[in-house]
């Protein structure tokens, strides 16, 4: 039961009401919790923004592209900071709905929540129902991107509830973690992009900043990324197999940010050629 509390005198209640507006508080967000920075700081790239996306090999900072996502664990606050003065934003990349049995903290998820392996050697699909267990672990490595100084978080395996995880996770868990996730990232700061998860674009566009595709050309998707540009929210799109010739026209169309790269993900890549006046 709540017990009432007494009635204030007039006076105090005036003199909190003043105090209370010496200064704009931070709302809370959806899960309770209070934003560290204010939405209209965070970054947001704009549909046709050009990037680079790195996750093997020696870090090659001399591509022309506003935009870089790396890894999250590989990659060292000094090498953001390079990066920084070079003008660029910077993307850390992190799983959030597989286990890496290769990371730092592999040994800190408990059995239970492992699932089938994801088709990547040392990965397996994470139960993303166990919030209370998942939550407080992508919170500190989401901290851990902030503290390096990255502008933005891509995490990756976020569509679970499409794949044979080995447990029987719905749309709805994959909504509720997908948000979860999004609002750890802007608590701390940063932007945040939506890996693949296309038949939730509509229902999540609102949550994220961007999204990151693989393959919508491919496998005939990329109107259902127009959420995104719609919002004035980049795209930012990868293709594996197809040549340039095969998507570009379509991606310039959409204001899809796209590239061609070789699977390891390296510092090779190769760009739209630009659009005949």
């Amino acid at each position: 039961m709540h017990q009432r509390l007494p009635a204030l005198p007039v006076a105090v209640l005036t003199l909190l009401a003043l105090l209370a507006g010496c200064g704009p508080a931070p709302g809370p967000d959806p899960a309770g919790k209070t934003s560290a920075k204010p939405s209209a700081a965070r970054w947001q790239p704009a549909p046709g923004t050009d990037w680079q996306w790195q996750l093997s090999g020696r870090l090659d900072t001399a591509v022309d592209a506003p935009v870089y996502d790396i890894d999250g664990f590989d990659r060292s606050a000094a090498e953001v900071a390079a990066l920084h003065r070079k003008g660029r934003k910077v993307i850390c990349y992190l799983s959030t709905g597989a286990w890496e049995k290769f990371r730092p903290d592999a040994s800190r998820f408990p059995t239970e929540v492992l699932g089938k392996g994801n088709g990547w050697k040392g990965e397996r699909w994470l139960d993303i129902r166990r919030t209370d267990v998942l939550e407080p672990l992508m919170e500190t490595r989401i901290a851990m991107c902030a503290k390096k100084g990255f502008d933005a978080v891509e995490p990756d395996n976020m569509d679970g509830y499409r794949n044979r995880t080995g447990f029987p996770l719905t749309a709805a868990d994959q909504l509720r973690y997908n948000r979860l996730i999004a609002r750890a990232a802007h608590r701390h700061g940063m932007a945040v992009g939506l890996k693949n998860d296309l038949p939730q674009i509509p229902e999540l566009v609102a949550d994220f900043d961007f999204a990151v595709n693989e393959q919508c050309a491919q496998y005939d998707e990329c109107e259902e990324l127009t959420p995104f540009v719609k919002a004035g929210k980049a795209v930012f799109h990868v293709e594996y197999e197809l040549p340039v010739e095969r998507f570009c026209a379509q991606s310039r169309r959409l204001r899809l940010s796209s590239l061609r790269k070789a699977y390891e993900l390296g510092p090779w890549r190769r760009t739209c050629p630009a659009a005949r006046s």
